[in-house]
């Protein structure tokens, strides 16, 4: 069996990410009859105008993508990516921004002013990327991954919003260090930086 494809797909806010991972598993199912897709979705409902967002994305997905079912995935994201993956299920993870800004501020949580981080959020964070990545490149089918790239503007203001910056930009690069395709999307056009395009 050839290596499962694993792509990062990263962009700006409305930049077609979604788009295109909806794409590669509306693709991936067409492709043979034992096919299978799932998203791992990472939002929270944590008010109405993101409950509103969630049920639009979810409307509008079915129609796009009907044969794939969403499973929600807050905060375990590694163990849920071993649990769904198989040869013929591809995984969309939608996406890794808000899996990682879950972890980071949880809201039951205080941050440190000054540092803007939680010593034991902080150890927590590190314990499930480890997890991801090493799920990353256990799982023995395609994975497509969503994530945002956030550090083309000016420098933040606050150091909580600044050590979330560096953080993720982190995280996508050790991501797409395990990944054969990273795709930058930008005005819903794919930039291939790496793997080249399909």
């Amino acid at each position: 069996m050839a290596e499962p494809v694993r792509e990062l797909i990263v962009g700006g806010q409305k930049s077609g990410k979604s788009a295109r991972a909806e794409t590669l598993a509306a693709r991936w199912l067409a492709q043979a009859p034992e096919h299978a897709a799932v998203l791992l979705a990472t939002c929270q409902p944590w008010d109405d105008e993101m409950r509103e967002r969630i049920a639009r994305h979810q409307r509008d997905r079915a129609l796009r993508v009907p044969g794939m079912r969403t499973v929600h995935v807050p905060y375990a994201l590694g163990p849920a990516l071993l649990a769904q993956s198989a040869r013929h299920t591809l995984v969309v993870i939608d996406c890794l921004t808000l899996w990682l800004t879950q972890l980071r501020f949880p809201m039951d949580t205080p941050i440190q002013p000054e540092t803007g981080v939680n010593t034991a959020t902080a150890l927590v964070n590190t314990a499930q990327a480890a997890m991801f990545l090493e799920a990353i490149e256990q799982a023995p089918g395609p994975v497509v991954m969503v994530s945002n790239e956030v550090g083309l503007g000016v420098i933040p203001m606050g150091a909580a919003v600044r050590a979330f910056v560096d953080e993720l930009g982190g995280l996508n690069q050790q991501v797409a260090r395990r990944c054969q395709r990273v795709t930058l999307m930008a005005a819903g056009l794919p930039l291939y930086l790496k793997g080249g395009s399909e």
